[in-house]
């Protein structure tokens, strides 16, 4: 049986916009979407922006100052209530490193920004066909199958 890895969660701060690009490196590997991860980052001063927003979260699992894990999340402030909702977009972990409680950990840590953040609830979305994500949200929290809809913007003339 291997050994649990020792790892820690932290949250990105605006004065580190380099750990949103390892962030940003990890999920192109992850997901095998270089193109769409690493290909046409922004600026510095783009992520430092984001990441000084209240309604961002960026967490990287860190294994001797490694990033091996990491989660993107955003808050959205509800119009009905005065509370918002925190929406996981992205989170993935290195391949050596799965199924070692890091996925879970990233995921608790959301929970305890929400607390923070007036969130009462946290919401994910996976394909049918991806199980491993499945099995954790499973594990996590509770089901609802929804359909999802990509709208495209309005052309410039």
């Amino acid at each position: 049986m291997s050994q649990k890895p020792d790892f820690q969660i932290v949250q990105i701060s605006a004065n580190q916009p380099e750990d949103l690009t390892a962030i940003l490196d990890l999920f192109g590997d992850a997901f095998e979407d270089a193109q769409t991860y690493c290909a046409a980052q922004p600026d510095k001063a783009y992520h430092e922006k984001l990441l000084a927003s209240d309604n961002f979260i960026a967490l990287a699992a860190l294994h001797e100052e490694q990033t091996v894990g990491a989660l993107t999340a955003y808050v959205l402030p509800k119009p009905e209530r005065e509370r918002s909702e925190i929406y996981i977009y992205d989170l993935a972990v290195a391949e050596h490193f799965r199924r070692k409680g890091i996925g879970t950990g990233l995921i608790e840590k959301v929970k305890e920004l929400a607390i923070e953040k007036g969130a009462w609830v946290i919401f994910v979305q996976a394909d049918h066909d991806d199980e491993p994500p499945i099995a954790l949200y499973t594990k996590l929290g509770e089901r609802e199958d929804v359909l999802h809809f990509d709208i495209a913007p309005a052309k410039r003339e």
